[in-house]
């Protein structure tokens, strides 16, 4: 039987069987509501308090300040949202490189009074300290910063940025799904007041996410109701995928070092081999995740070659999954200076907790031969 070889999982990532085992039951034999008084109720609530606790841990946290949502857009939108609801409009600022989920909430902000900038990156795709000095002087409300970019990988050090947003007396928020299991993550030391994680980045189920929140922090909820969630995320909890996202998010804590050593060397292994056929690999020179390879190779497009290679068995991805429906050429890209000719050719790779030297040894093949075959019929067309 035909196994193709997955290696995108910054898109999703399959569920862990572990984590498998923990929601089953909440398909069947356990189905309270945690709100209701009686025992299936509590059981419910029992679980949720659970997971509460294993997310919280996995972040450097207290249960207390974890709200749960159904994924990282929404927790994103919660804390732009409901942050700027109970302020006097003025400046919002993103970094240029955010994912959607945070651009498009902050830019909404216009409608009512705020001002949204953006803070542009260097060619490593690091956020740029000038840009980042003239918008403090500005004095922004409100900032958030990616602690690590979906497509190049990039690391930045948001506990600095947050530090000195804080010291302007704003109000710093961090997407952190895709840091989330990769890199150490504690929410004291990163010293943001909102920070984001999501489950189905870590081999836990699609539809749950959470929102670690300062308790310092006031929020507007966006879905009003019957006061789940600190009243900030009304609405009947969803049991089993929160079980699974505690339990995955305590996997990826317990594997997170030796996961990200095994995964540095097969990163390697393939950047190498990719170097070797004239790559340009982005973000190259800056700190970046483990598992992310972000590259092009000149006069290649990008679709194109993410089509050939799914037919050829190796699943891959031409930018964020968030945006494959646009044509246009990777935001992310753009902001790093990169020509859109070249940002048309990207392609990317994301490997995680199953992918083997093997699976990167195939993909460097099939790449070669897909290579030679685009060639030839560019050459064929000349």
């Amino acid at each position: 039987m035909f196994a193709p070889v997955y290696l995108d999982h910054n898109a999703t990532t399959p569920l862990a069987p572990a984590v498998r085992a923990a929601m089953l039951p909440w398909l069947g034999e356990r189905f309270g509501n945690a709100s209701s008084r009686h025992e299936y109720g509590r059981a419910a609530r029992k679980a949720i308090d659970e997971a509460r606790a294993q997310v919280a841990a996995a972040v450097g946290a207290h249960p207390t300040e974890v709200i749960f949502t159904s994924g990282g857009s929404e927790a994103n939108n919660l804390f732009i949202k409901g942050a700027a609801a109970l302020m006097k409009p003025g400046l919002v600022a993103v970094s240029a490189i955010e994912h959607p989920c945070v651009r498009e909430p902050a830019r909404q902000l216009t409608k009512s009074g705020w001002r949204c900038e953006e803070i542009a990156v260097d060619a490593a795709g690091r956020i740029d300290e000038q840009s980042f000095e003239t918008l403090l002087a500005d004095k922004p409300r409100l900032v958030s910063a990616m602690l690590a970019n979906n497509e190049t990988g990039v690391i930045q050090n948001v506990a600095a940025l947050a530090a000195a947003v804080k010291a302007k007396g704003g109000w710093m928020h961090c997407d952190a799904v895709q840091a989330l299991g990769k890199i150490p993550l504690d929410f004291r030391a990163l010293g943001v007041h909102g920070l984001t994680v999501s489950a189905h980045k870590i081999q836990g189920p699609l539809g749950a996410g959470a929102l670690v929140l300062d308790k310092r922090v006031e929020l507007a909820p966006l879905v009003a109701g019957g006061g789940q969630e600190r009243t900030l995320r009304s609405g009947t909890e969803n049991v089993m995928a929160i079980v699974g996202f505690g339990v995955a998010c305590e996997l990826a804590a317990a594997e997170i070092d030796t996961r990200a050593a095994r995964l540095a060397k097969l990163q390697q292994r393939l950047e190498a081999g990719l170097t070797q056929m004239g790559a340009r690999i982005f973000s190259a020179a800056a700190p970046r995740l483990s598992n992310t390879s972000f590259f092009a190779i000149a006069g290649v497009d990008g679709e194109t070659l993410v089509g050939k290679l799914d037919r050829a068995g190796f699943a891959v991805a031409s930018g964020s999954a968030c945006s494959s429906a646009n044509p246009e050429p990777s935001h992310t890209l753009l902001a790093m200076g990169v020509e859109a000719g070249v940002a048309r050719a990207a392609v990317r790779v994301s490997l995680g907790a199953g992918n083997s030297e093997q699976d990167v040894d195939g993909f460097l093949k099939a790449l070669g031969d897909n290579l030679a075959n685009l060639r030839t019929l560019a050459a064929m067309a000349v």
